[in-house]
C-alpha cells in the first residue's frame, strides 16, 4: 500500500489513520505545483485529478480522503476508528467527514489562494469561524473526540483541516474546547509520528 500526499494537506489524515493501524505501507510525497512525485513520476499518471490523497492497493488507486479513510477504517475494524456500517455511529462520524470536508476544508479555499485579496480572505476567515463554531458546539458537553469518546477517522480529518487555523491568522484559543481537541490528538503517538514525518514538528 502506498499512500501519496502533500505535508500539511488534507492527506495527512489518511497518513494518521495508516499510522495509528501500523504494517507495512509506504508514503510518498507529492509536488502538487509541478505534478511531480518525489521520484520523479507524472503525479496525473498517478491520480488524474491532480490533488492528494491518492492510495494504491491491490492494484488500484483509490482518491478523495473521505474515501480513503473510510477504506483504512473498515479495513482495520478491530481498532475502532469507524463504526460498523449500517450503525448510528457509523452515521454520525460519516456525517463529520461530510460536514469537515464539505464546510470546513472548502471555507479555508480563499485563504489558501494566491489570487485572493485581503477582503476575500477577511470573509474566509469570518466563514470559517461559523464552522469552527458548530465544531465547538460538539464538544462542549466533554466529550473526547467529535462523535463520542473514542477517536475515529472522523477526528483526524478535523483534526488536521481545523489545525490550518494556525497557518491563517486565526487564533483557536477562541474556541477552548476545540483547541483541547487539535491539542489531545496532537498529543497521540501516531499523530507525532506523522507531524515528523511530514516535517510539520521536530
Amino acid at each position: 500500500m502506498k499512500l501519496y500526499i502533500k505535508p500539511g494537506a488534507c492527506s495527512m489524515a489518511s497518513h494518521i489513520i495508516l499510522a495509528e493501524i501500523g504494517g507495512n505501507y509506504a508514503v510518498e510525497m507529492v509536488d502538487t505545483a509541478n505534478g511531480e512525485t518525489a521520484s520523479g513520476a507524472n503525479y496525473r499518471d498517478i491520480n488524474p485529478k491532480g490533488k492528494v490523497p491518492a492510495l494504491e492497493v491491490e492494484g488500484e488507486v483509490l482518491t478523495e480522503g473521505p474515501a480513503i479513510l473510510q477504506f483504512l477504517g473498515d479495513r482495520a475494524a478491530n481498532l475502532g476508528l469507524a463504526p460498523a456500517g449500517g450503525t448510528m455511529a457509523r452515521a454520525r462520524v460519516n456525517e463529520m467527514l461530510n460536514f469537515t470536508g464539505t464546510e470546513l476544508h472548502i471555507a479555508f479555499g480563499p485563504l489558501f489562494n494566491p489570487v485572493s485579496t485581503d477582503t476575500q480572505k477577511e470573509a474566509a476567515r469570518q466563514v470559517v469561524a461559523g464552522k469552527l463554531d458548530w465544531l465547538e458546539g460538539r464538544l462542549v458537553d466533554g466529550r473526547a473526540h467529535l462523535t463520542g469518546e473514542a477517536f475515529t477517522i472522523a477526528d483526524a480529518y478535523a483534526f488536521v483541516v481545523a489545525n490550518w487555523a494556525n497557518f491563517t491568522g486565526i487564533a483557536l484559543s477562541r474556541w477552548p474546547q476545540l483547541h483541547a481537541f487539535i491539542a489531545r490528538v496532537g498529543a497521540r503517538p501516531a499523530v507525532r509520528r506523522v507531524l515528523q514525518a511530514e516535517g510539520l514538528a521536530a
